[in-house]
């Protein structure tokens, strides 16, 4: 990635939906140049998509969870990730080292039904054997940019 690259990265994480107008003005390209630049970074697999973000709260999902997840036996990973996939509940699903296997973000309507999740799906369905709970009491930061180093450095 060059300088453009970076900037034009940095400013899509800002606001995705700026226009090939606004972009082009930022970077000194012209909006066709700047579109091809970006559908580059697409392909490239840089950016991955673009997304709305939504106030979990607004929509009925006011509690978030981490949950360390210890499968037990490893011989289950594909059927616990390929469940993992399915739960619209979990944001993100983490391989860590450490003493636990996974680590998860889960948004969910209250404690029953992060206990449904937990009881029904992770033990139940999916054959986890252990798990740790951390609940959310608030969130001073929670943010979707990524670092970009720049290439000068």
């Amino acid at each position: 990635m060059d300088t453009l690259d970076q900037k034009a990265t940095r400013l899509l994480m800002e606001n995705a939906r700026i226009t090939w107008a606004d972009l082009a003005q930022a970077l000194g390209l012209s909006p066709p140049a700047a579109a091809d630049r970006v559908h580059k970074l697409e392909e490239l697999g840089v950016i991955l998509g673009y997304a709305a973000l939504v106030n979990s709260e607004a929509v009925g999902y006011p509690l978030v969870a981490f949950v360390s997840v210890l499968l037990g036996d490893q011989r289950r990973r594909a059927t616990f990730l390929n469940g993992i996939r399915k739960l619209d509940e979990v944001l993100e699903c983490h391989h860590v080292a450490g003493d636990d296997d996974y680590l998860l973000k889960i948004c969910c309507r209250g404690t029953r039904d992060l206990n449904r999740i937990l009881v029904e799906e992770l033990k139940g369905r999916l054959g986890v054997a252990q798990t740790r709970t951390t609940i959310v009491l608030e969130t001073s930061k929670d943010s979707v940019r990524i670092p970009i180093a720049d290439v000068a450095r």
